[in-house]
């Protein structure tokens, strides 16, 4: 590896790293010795701050390039895109073309190429259940830390009203889901957004608690997919 590429490889780790990062781990995840770290780090000082004992992080610079991809990465972004493209609702659908389009143009001329005849692709032959509400919304009041609530049919075709703290969207196979906190059960739930209906976003904000709602209900569900606290399935 070249000294340039290993640069680039340093920053990326101190990037992807929870700050202050260590020599130690630095030199673990780059199989090199402290020795070329501390030399290393030394020569990207403009842009790197911090010091030997305590740790360093990446100073964020805007006159500073964005880090190129290899092409294994580069493979990744396309076939996560283009799935977007044939899975996503319509304003997801058309942001992966944008970003797509963008990415294209930013790449260098050898990797643009490679990026518009990728490997790669992803096509779905089944198509997926168009939901019952506005995709868009539901991410919005999400990142907002909105309470929403709704009309929700489950799979029996019984008829409730929902008052919900929305965590976040997972995509399944066919289907998406919202994963949030029930006010009506007072336990976490995921629900269809085919079955929901008349979503309405309400002033109520449940901020900051739902990043560690959110870990809360995946570490739950990764530890028993089919129970949530009261032994009921979550996904109704």
């Amino acid at each position: 590896m070249s000294r340039t590429a290993r640069l680039f490889q340093l920053m990326q780790a101190i990037r992807q790293s929870a700050p202050p990062v260590r020599a130690e781990h630095l030199a673990g995840e780059m199989q090199v010795s402290l020795r070329t770290i501390y030399r290393d780090i030394d020569s990207l000082r403009a842009v790197i701050d911090g010091e030997a004992g305590f740790g360093y992080t990446l100073i964020e610079d805007a006159t500073l390039p964005p880090l190129g991809f290899d092409n294994e990465e580069l493979e990744a972004l396309v076939l996560g895109l283009r799935e977007v493209e044939q899975t996503g609702d319509p304003s997801l659908s058309d942001a992966a073309g944008r970003a797509l389009s963008k990415l294209k143009g930013r790449l260098p001329p050898s990797q643009s190429h490679r990026l518009q005849h990728a490997v790669l692709s992803a096509r779905r032959f089944r198509e997926r259940v168009k939901p019952g509400v506005d995709p868009r919304a539901l991410r919005q009041a999400s990142w907002d830390e909105f309470s929403v609530a709704f009309a929700y049919v489950n799979k029996e075709g019984f008829a409730t009203k929902r008052s919900v703290d929305p965590l976040g969207i997972t995509a399944l196979d066919e289907v998406q889901c919202l994963l949030a906190h029930c006010h009506l059960r007072q336990d976490y739930r995921a629900f269809r957004l085919d079955r929901m209906r008349d979503l309405v976003v309400s002033s109520d904000s449940f901020r900051p608690k739902r990043v560690p709602m959110l870990r809360e209900f995946i570490e739950r569900i990764r530890n028993d997919p089919f129970a949530s606290a009261n032994t009921r399935n979550p996904f109704v």
